[in-house]
């Protein structure tokens, strides 16, 4: 299966070295390779028909050298002209209009190709636009990396909770807002030394604004509730409350009280919103550090809490390796090659 990957930050390097270390496994399964054809950076790009090496572009990228050729038109156009059966589109996420990941993903589904994606804007702004796009063209569009980084969320309830109905949903969706108010919870510390701290571990960024005003989690919450209960919603519906707001005082009350408080998403009956709350201690969602958790409700099963790391380059690696595995085992069951 040929892949082009576009977007070759931290997510592709962390894609393609796993490549590299599951290759022997999954042809052992699927005789079948995962062959990168194709790689994009913001400024260059690689192709081979042959297939190219991947630990050998991660290294051109740690040299801080370009992948090779100078990108004249953009990489969907570029892509046009190739030969490639899976989109992987790992460009930053853009919250405000989804590009140039949305006219990546679009231009590849138009094309016939399955497209595999960590890009949360272009899902969390226009789902079911590229949704009736990937079933109008026959192909498939999966995004188990969106959300939860490692945590199997949507491969969990698209696969295996298939005969479920989720009827409401609450979870911990972006792990630097749980780790400073863990930090600010069990230490005692400030938001302001906390959030410094964060961000010399690399968990938040210099302008930390997309998690801790609750961005991130909004997009993915809206990404959830379109996937798993079939709502027709965007991040713009969602009621949003960051943690900016959140004092000292307010964290040693919810303690008095036997309570820490978490960024929680939540999708019912009532709506779709993002806000700081008091959890229980002992309650699946009163987890700590950087971990994501999500908790389910359905008709059948009822609850059902899944847990994970959130964010990171193996584990996002992880989440597009599930995707492109799914891809695999679907070709091998059509043509009756898997073990």
């Amino acid at each position: 299966m040929r892949l082009a990957l576009v977007g070759f930050g931290t997510v592709g390097q962390g894609l393609a070295e796993a490549l590299a270390m599951k290759k022997e496994l999954l042809n052992d399964h699927f005789h079948a390779d995962l062959q990168i054809v194709a790689a994009f950076d913001s400024r260059t790009y690689a192709y081979d028909a042959k297939g190219l090496d991947p630990l050998a572009l991660v290294a051109k990228k740690v040299a801080g050298k370009g992948l090779g050729k100078v990108q004249k038109k953009s990489a969907s156009e570029t892509l046009n002209d190739l030969d490639y059966d899976v989109l992987v589109e790992m460009t930053p996420t853009n919250i405000l209009d989804a590009e140039p990941g949305y006219t990546n993903i679009s231009s590849a589904l138009k094309a016939g190709r399955d497209v595999v994606t960590s890009n949360k804007g272009p899902l969390a702004l226009k789902y079911r636009a590229l949704d009736n796009l990937a079933k109008k063209n026959n192909v498939e569009l999966r995004f188990e990396a969106t959300v939860g980084g490692a945590t199997p969320i949507i491969n969990l309830s698209r696969e295996l909770l298939m005969a479920e109905k989720v009827e409401s949903m609450k979870g911990i969706l972006n792990g630097t807002c749980n780790f400073i108010l863990s930090r600010m919870g069990e230490e005692g510390l400030p938001f302001e030394y906390v959030l410094k701290e964060a961000q010399e571990m690399g968990y938040a960024e210099t302008d930390p604004s997309y998690d801790i005003d609750g961005i991130d989690s909004a997009s993915k919450l809206a990404i959830l509730a379109n996937a798993i209960m079939g709502l027709d919603v965007t991040y713009n519906d969602v009621r949003r409350t960051g943690i900016r707001q959140i004092t000292q005082e307010a964290v040693d009350l919810a303690a008095k009280e036997k309570k820490v408080i978490r960024l929680i998403g939540e999708v019912n009956g009532g709506g779709i919103e993002v806000s700081p709350r008091m959890v229980q201690l002992g309650h699946p969602l009163a987890i700590s550090g950087t971990l994501n958790v999500l908790h389910m409700h359905t008709d059948l099963a009822g609850a059902i809490t899944v847990t994970g790391r959130g964010a990171g380059r193996k584990e996002t690696a992880s989440a597009i390796m599930s995707d492109l595995v799914g891809l695999l085992k679907r070709n091998a069951c059509v043509n009756g090659r898997v073990k």
